[in-house]
């Protein structure tokens, strides 16, 4: 009885194991099938760009200030009555133009005065030098003692120095009178007039008639991280040398022709005017490692005013031929810069770049990439080595 219960039992079981492994093959079956028919996953939609090879422009960029040239309060040099102001408010002078006088008539009469003076003591150095003569003369014949000689000699030395200081008198009385006369030391455009007509001003007064600023050129203090500045120094000196230095002696007065090209832009990024660079200042500022450069610029079209905030560009090198890629090509990972490259069978490869510069949303691939390659800019985040893709509006493959 027992025997037949476990053999019963045993039965039972095997039916239910056999009839569950049926059922798992049955469910299985339509899904290997459904799997089967729905094929390899379909491919990405991407953008691609094509890396070309063309010349690069290298820019260090750094925030900067115009400035004038060179920066000239006139002031009067003798006190007196502000007589004529012959300039307009904001007109562009030449060095030598006259801007104002002054009441020339008390150094007028000192100068005639000093010519007077001098006159009359070269009438008695006149005088003198005939008694010089009839001393000697005596002298000769002992009517005339050797002190009485002696004495006639000294006081003819002191009539020529009287008249030698008299003839200095004259210049400074004459210099005096100029100064009357109040020029433009260099050629500019004027300010706003510190001093009306009429008012009587000193030689000691610190405001001074008017401020004369050189805009043409003008110049442009920058700055540039303190990184930069050996290789700007670099370029500098080939720059500088393979130019005649055409500066005039006693200072620059146009831009010079050679040094590193230095744009002035706005801040929609508008490019103002263009200029070069004159020198690199002979300290770095410790508190924020950098360095200031002072750049020239023509500035005919007064694009650039003092005081103007602007963005400054310097040109340190040209890259010939560089092969560049779209800079949203570049991935960035554990081991470095990457990008996705298309491969042939359309599928895609990660390759490993190093990078040069980046400027104007390109990158400079130095190796890992060759010119007219393929990569991916768009449509990354989909992507990992060996899948297939499709490019943006082309026809999907059967």
């Amino acid at each position: 009885m027992r025997i037949r219960r476990a053999l019963t039992g045993a039965f039972l079981a095997f039916v239910l194991v056999a009839g569950g492994i049926a059922g798992w093959r049955l469910l299985a079956e339509p899904a290997a099938g459904a799997q089967d028919r729905k094929g390899p996953e379909p491919p990405v939609t991407v953008v691609l760009a094509a890396a070309e090879a063309r010349d690069v422009p290298v820019w260090r960029s750094g925030l900067g200030s115009v400035q004038a040239f060179q920066t000239v309060t006139v002031r009067a040099r003798v006190d007196g009555q502000l007589d004529d102001v012959a300039f307009t408010e904001g007109q562009q002078v030449r060095q030598g133009d006259l801007l104002a006088r002054i009441d020339p008539r008390p150094f007028q009469a000192s100068l005639d005065q000093a010519v007077a003076q001098k006159a009359r003591d070269e009438a008695q150095l006149a005088n003198a030098r005939l008694d010089l003569q009839r001393y000697q003369t005596l002298s000769r014949t002992e009517g005339a003692s050797r002190q009485q000689l002696d004495t006639q000699r000294a006081q003819v030395a002191q009539l020529e120095a009287t008249v030698q200081s008299d003839a200095a008198s004259i210049d400074n009385a004459r210099t005096q009178l100029d100064y009357t006369r109040i020029t433009a030391p260099l050629s500019g455009r004027l300010g706003v007039r510190l001093v009306d007509a009429g008012n009587i001003v000193h030689a000691a007064d610190t405001n001074g008639l008017v401020v004369i600023a050189q805009l043409h050129p003008i110049a442009l203090l920058f700055t540039l991280p303190q990184d930069d500045l050996a290789a700007v120094l670099r370029r500098q000196r080939e720059a500088v040398g393979a130019q005649p230095d055409a500066t005039p002696e006693g200072g620059p007065r146009e831009p010079p022709s050679n040094g590193l090209p230095v744009q002035a832009l706005a801040r929609d990024g508008r490019v103002l005017s263009e200029g070069r660079l004159l020198l690199a200042d002979n300290r770095i500022d410790p508190a924020s490692g950098t360095v200031q450069l002072k750049a020239a610029f023509p500035n005919l079209d007064d694009a650039l005013w003092p005081g103007q905030l602007v963005s400054a560009r310097l040109l340190l090198e040209t890259r010939r031929g560089a092969v560049t890629i779209p800079a949203a090509a570049v991935q960035r990972g554990q081991e470095g810069p990457f990008a996705y490259v298309l491969k042939p069978d359309q599928s895609v490869e990660l390759r490993k770049l190093r990078l040069g510069p980046q400027a104007e949303g390109s990158a400079v691939v130095d190796e890992g990439l060759a010119a007219g390659e393929q990569v991916v800019t768009d449509g990354l985040h989909r992507l990992r080595p060996g899948a297939r893709v499709k490019p943006a509006g082309a026809q999907a493959r059967r």
